[in-house]
């Protein structure tokens, strides 16, 4: 357990933030979901849903939740798997 002022502080921080960081993963990871189901579904909504998806990963990756080339990357991935669902 933190004993300075200064570290009990910075505890409190860590666990703010820790919170928020969650809450910025949960709504991406469910956005994500949500997608991939729509996608399997048969890719109409897919599509639409995209852009959203797309800021989620953005905002997600301009916070410092994650990293930015994570947030490229699932981009590419997802467009990707959008692309292939409706061309089946």
């Amino acid at each position: 357990m933190p004993t300075t002022t200064s570290a009990k502080k910075r505890h409190r921080q860590s666990l703010e933030n820790r919170a928020k960081n969650r809450a910025v993963k949960s709504t991406l990871k469910t956005a994500v979901r949500k997608l991939h189901d729509a996608t399997k579904a048969g890719g109409t909504g897919a599509k639409d849903m995209l852009p959203s998806v797309y800021k989620a990963l953005d905002q997600a990756a301009a916070k410092g939740v994650i990293h930015p080339n994570k947030a490229s990357r699932s981009k590419a991935r997802l467009n990707a798997m959008v692309k292939n669902a409706a061309g089946k």
